[in-house]
């Protein structure tokens, strides 16, 4: 069983305001994440700000403006502050806010921080200009930069006492992350394009006539665009259908934020799948009313319910 360590609602006030500073900028920049995270109790939700902050600090050095080699500096800096973390040298008046919240949150719970080491290894990977083969190449980046997120995310959830294979819960956390990834992927192949980058396997390109890459509001000209997406979207239907194994291992609150975060991304996936060609139009995105109804249907168990069921019918 993987527990947890429920961190105290009294934390100093120099703590409070490093977790304060973390859950503004998961309001801000992510959404889709605070949607989730606002259904877990206060001091999970504070812990998973703090992880959130910290990836974003990683993810906007990779993603700004900066030239290759200061953001190379300024990825081994953030490496050695997550050193300092690690090592528990991060005092509660510290001048960093996240590095303050994220400590405190590693000392509440048993966040796996190496996780965030791959973080970094993945961003990398992005400033090298790496490209992905196959399908199995372009695994080892989507581990980093997701799979990790979800085995750091277990850390704070943990799972229930008792609950019937829960040693393979990181497992199915990294596959959730692996189909958050893909979805991300997918909904972001025009964008990522234009900033130089490609993702998607050169032969799963190769085999849809896709090779020429994503340029416009339109396929390559004879592609087989729709072709190459419901592909894709088959993969990751499959690595959902995985991961969402993890639901019935996590408590009521932490499978309901798994699951509204997971729902949205499947929602998206859906819209993809009925128009290929919008990811190349602009972003892709749901209306909140639809954020609010798989938050509801996550907060009521439903979903873990239907995993369960389904797994209890396979051990039939």
């Amino acid at each position: 069983m993987i527990g947890t360590v429920e961190s105290s609602e009294h934390a100093s006030a120099p703590v409070l305001a490093a977790y304060s500073y973390c859950e503004a900028v998961t309001g801000q920049q992510a959404r889709n994440f605070a949607y989730g995270i606002r259904l877990l109790p206060t001091p999970k939700r504070r812990a998973m700000s703090a992880l959130y902050a910290f990836s974003r600090r990683v993810d906007d050095i990779g993603d700004g403006a900066l030239p290759d080699d200061v953001k190379v500096t300024r990825l081994e800096e953030t490496r050695a502050v997550l050193a300092r973390i690690h090592e528990g040298a991060v005092d509660e008046d510290d001048t960093d806010p996240v590095a303050v919240a994220l400590a405190h949150a590693s000392r509440a719970f048993p966040i796996p921080l190496g996780g965030l080491d791959e973080l970094i290894d993945g961003v990398q990977m992005d400033l090298r200009g790496e490209t992905y083969e196959t399908w199995d190449d372009l695994k080892v980046y989507c581990r980093c930069v997701a799979g990790a997120i979800g085995r750091l995310s277990l850390g704070v959830f943990g799972t229930e006492p008792g609950a019937r294979g829960a040693e393979r819960a990181p497992e199915y956390a990294d596959t959730l992350g692996l189909a958050l990834q893909l979805t991300n992927i997918l909904r972001d192949v025009r964008e990522d394009a234009e900033g130089g980058r490609t993702y998607l396997p050169a032969d799963d390109l190769a085999k849809f006539g896709c090779s020429a890459g994503f340029s416009g509001p339109t396929p390559p000209e004879g592609s087989d665009f729709a072709g190459l997406v419901h592909f894709e979207v088959r993969r990751a239907r499959a690595l959902f259908a995985e991961g969402y194994r993890l639901l019935p291992l996590l408590d009521r609150r932490s499978g309901a934020c798994v699951a509204a975060m997971a729902g949205i991304y499947r929602r998206l996936l859906d819209r993809i799948e009925r128009d290929p060609e919008a990811v190349l139009r602009g972003r892709v995105s749901l209306p909140g009313r639809e954020k609010a109804y798989v938050a509801v249907r996550g907060l009521s168990g439903l979903d873990a319910r239907h995993v369960t069921r389904r797994a209890v019918r396979r051990r039939g």
